[in-house]
C-alpha cells in the first residue's frame, strides 16, 4: 500500500510541474487596415488548458477558447457591426478556438503548430512565442498573421485589409 501511496504522490506532483491550467492574466489582440488606417482590437473572455513542458515538447498540449462577442475595439458601432453574420457571426459561432498539433524549440523561443477555427472553419497556423518561467509564473508571448478571408471574416470588403496580425499574451500560475 505506501508503494502505491508513494506513486501516486509522485504522479501528482510530476503533473504539478507539467501543467499550467490557471490563466492568471491574457490579452489577444488584432491590428488589421481599414480604410488604409490601422485599426486595432482585443478579445476580453480567454479561456485556455495549458499543458507546456519545454523539455518534453512531445507531450505538450494548448487548447485555448475565445469568446467572440467578447470583441473590443474602443467602438460600441463597430463591435456591434463585428458580432453581426458579416464578420464573427457571434450567435451562430460563439467561440474561437486554437488546439495544438505540435511544438518544436526555434533558436531562443519555440514555434507551435496550431488548428485555428473562427465561424466553422479551421485552417492551421503556425505561431512562433517566447516562453519565460520566473517567480512561480510563466509567461507566453507570441504573434502570427492572417487572412481574415480565410476564415469568412469580413466578406469581400475592398476597404479592410486581408491581412491580420494576432498577438497572443498569456501568463500562468505554475
Amino acid at each position: 500500500m505506501k508503494k502505491y501511496f508513494a506513486f501516486i504522490i509522485l504522479f501528482l506532483a510530476a503533473a504539478a510541474t507539467f501543467a499550467q491550467t490557471t490563466i492568471t492574466s491574457s490579452s489577444v489582440t488584432f491590428k488589421v487596415k481599414n480604410l488604409g488606417i490601422m485599426t486595432d482590437g482585443k478579445f476580453g473572455d480567454v479561456k485556455a488548458t495549458i499543458k507546456f513542458d519545454p523539455s518534453h515538447l512531445d507531450s505538450s498540449n494548448i487548447d485555448a477558447f475565445i469568446d467572440a462577442s467578447s470583441v473590443n475595439t474602443d467602438n460600441d458601432t463597430r463591435d456591434d457591426h463585428l458580432k453581426g453574420q458579416k464578420f464573427f457571426d457571434v450567435d451562430k459561432y460563439p467561440q474561437i478556438t486554437m488546439k495544438s498539433t505540435g511544438f518544436q524549440k526555434k533558436g531562443s523561443g519555440f514555434s507551435g503548430k496550431f488548428n485555428l477555427t473562427i465561424k466553422g472553419i479551421t485552417k492551421p497556423v503556425d505561431v512562433p512565442f517566447t516562453y519565460v518561467e520566473a517567480n512561480g509564473k510563466a509567461d507566453f508571448n507570441g504573434s502570427f498573421k492572417i487572412s481574415r478571408r480565410d476564415f469568412n471574416v469580413g466578406g469581400n470588403s475592398m476597404v479592410l485589409g486581408d491581412e491580420v496580425t494576432v498577438n497572443i499574451k498569456v501568463q500562468t500560475a505554475k
